[in-house]
């Protein structure tokens, strides 16, 4: 995906006024009159995925290494908006990849899954598109990432089920092609 351009402030902050009278609440009350900015100010935050692309994430943190054994960084913080509501998700990310002659600098991998949470999101393609990062990146025999979220869409709206977690999974390369290694990168993350 290609970076795009800065969201219009100006433009979100009038839309952001309108919905506020739409739902029934004056924008004009004191307690509202800088939410549409904060909201603007905000949302462009919460989206900065789309202004970012891996070679600038990545920025080169290349490292020659010997070793192809199994590395991993789990507990990676997310938070994501789910696309269909907006909102929140959050959860953790563990990634694993088994290093081909180069490894990533570790905090690549938090700032990859930043990129992919910073947008409107489904768990589900996050977990994979990490996951192809990350072997398009270290060039690994092998790549697993794991998330486990909370999505407020399920527990404050619709179903209200306060208590689930969705996990996700995505294996590639000889996560996928290898049981064994496979089952060694799903008993050290959990």
């Amino acid at each position: 995906m290609k970076k795009t351009k800065e969201p219009n402030q100006k433009k979100i902050q009038a839309l952001v006024r309108e919905l506020l009278a739409e739902l029934g609440e004056d924008p004009d009350r004191e307690g509202l009159l800088k939410t549409p900015e904060r909201v603007a100010k905000s949302l462009a935050f919460l989206t900065r995925g789309y202004r970012q692309n891996i070679k600038s994430v990545v920025n080169g943190a290349y490292f020659e290494s010997g070793t192809n054994h199994m590395v991993i960084l789990k507990d990676i913080e997310l938070y994501s908006l789910c696309e269909h509501h907006m909102l929140p998700f959050f959860g953790k990310a563990a990634i694993g990849y088994i290093a081909n002659g180069k490894v990533l600098g570790v905090s690549k991998l938090a700032r990859i899954v930043d990129m992919y949470a910073r947008r409107l999101q489904i768990q589900e393609r996050m977990t994979e598109e990490i996951a192809s990062a990350v072997m398009a990146e270290t060039g690994a025999e092998g790549v697993g990432v794991v998330i486990n979220a909370r999505h407020l869409c399920m527990s404050m709206r619709g179903v209200e089920k306060q208590n689930s977690v969705m996990t996700t999974s995505a294996v590639l390369g000889s996560f996928r092609n290898d049981a064994k290694v496979r089952e060694e990168f799903l008993s050290l993350v959990k």
